[in-house]
């Protein structure tokens, strides 16, 4: 029998793993301040793209060593450029444990064809850092966000590795304790746990991924916007803000009101208190459950962002169909946008959990999942 409607709705349904919710109470009014119709070449261009980058440096405690620059085509424009300009001069492995990371497998095997080692595990699994060869450039995502599978920790990653560690953080960045001294090149896109527009990416680089973007030349072209040197020489300018090419001064000023409110909370430990209070209303609900259990099966890593859950019952017979159902039911109510799996994965949702969901949110929620899956059971029982 199906329980009664759920009296509670969440205040913002908006539960997309990207682009992500807009920060608690935002307005477009916030944007008043935008350089609009200004160069980003101009003084006031400038400022704000370094303002960008300086105040990004702040929150996330990037070394002062340690070069940011925003760089075009979101995390997927930095992720490329990285491998594209780096990639090649020693030995690579290759980390994947979903859509994305198999991604930048294809991109390195068939696109530049190297003799990579690549390591896979399957969706809810993570691979075993510790049969990696850090001696050799590694690339790999900090959070699956097709998964809801991370990276525990960087324990395994030694300190004295001899290779770059190429890490893809889009869905980690400002959600999760990034160990800086482990990573050489860190990439991540504004529309994640800030909530920000698409299009732009942020590129970080350890002063040892500078080191051999300015000793090695990759022995393919290398399109403009891919261009980190310039004789030899790294080019500063993308790093304070000269950015390659035309930035979105709308899309920039969102960045700046997100980074603004996340300093006015309390900066990145609350971010990240947020994201875990979001992850453990989901994980609770799924606890008490029989029928509904998080797709990364150890604890351990399990995503506090892009939470993936798949649905056990054994009631259910074709389980994509059941879960497309089951979404298309609360987005018809008003109460879920945009929660189902992502297309490469196992049949499920997948509840966007970052520091710009409200809790309250995420608890109104899981009764109407539990409604929709009741309602659900009960309409495929009747069609049988």
């Amino acid at each position: 029998m199906v329980t009664a409607t759920p009296a509670a709705r969440p205040v913002n349904p908006r539960f997309s793993s990207g682009p992500c919710a807009k920060l608690p109470n935002f307005s477009v009014d916030m944007l008043a301040d935008a350089a609009l119709g200004r160069s980003h070449r101009a003084a006031i261009g400038k400022a704000k793209l370094k303002a960008a980058i300086d105040t990004t440096r702040e929150i996330l405690g990037v070394p002062a060593d340690y070069r940011i620059g925003i760089v075009p085509a979101s995390d997927t424009g930095a992720v490329e450029m990285a491998m594209w300009s780096m990639l090649g001069a020693r030995g690579v492995e290759m980390l994947a444990w979903e859509s994305f990371g198999a991604g930048w497998v294809t991109d390195v095997v068939k696109q530049l064809k190297l003799d990579a080692t690549v390591r896979e595990a399957p969706y809810g699994e993570i691979v075993d850092f510790a049969e990696v060869d850090f001696d050799k450039d590694v690339v790999f995502t900090w959070n699956g966000t097709t998964s809801g599978v991370r990276v525990a920790n960087g324990d395994a990653i030694p300190a004295d590795r001899a290779g770059l560690t190429i890490c893809d953080a889009t869905s980690a960045a400002f959600a999760m304790d990034l160990p800086w001294d482990k990573l050489d090149v860190v990439t991540f896109s504004w529309q994640k746990v800030m909530g920000g527009e698409g299009a732009h990416g942020m590129l970080i680089l350890s002063p040892r991924a500078v080191e051999r973007l300015e000793s090695y030349k990759p022995a393919w072209p290398l399109p403009k916007i891919f261009r980190l040197t310039k004789g030899g020489k790294l080019i500063e300018g993308i790093f304070v803000g000269e950015t390659i090419n035309t930035p979105s001064m709308m899309a920039v000023e969102d960045y700046l009101v997100a980074l603004d409110w996340a300093k006015s909370i309390g900066g990145l430990p609350k971010l990240m208190e947020r994201s875990t209070a979001n992850f453990r209303a989901v994980q609770d609900f799924v606890d008490a459950k029989p029928w509904i259990e998080n797709l990364a099966a150890d604890p351990a890593t399990r995503s506090n962002t892009s939470v993936c859950l798949k649905f056990t019952d054994a009631r259910i017979k074709d389980g994509a169909a059941f879960a497309k159902a089951i979404v298309k039911r609360l987005e018809k109510e008003g109460v879920a946008f945009d929660i189902g799996s992502y297309r490469d994965a196992p049949a499920g949702l997948r509840i966007w959990c970052g520091a710009t969901v409200e809790a309250a949110d995420v608890a109104a929620l899981m009764p109407w999942i539990e409604w929709a899956f009741e309602a659900e059971i009960e309409a495929q029982t009747a069609a049988a």
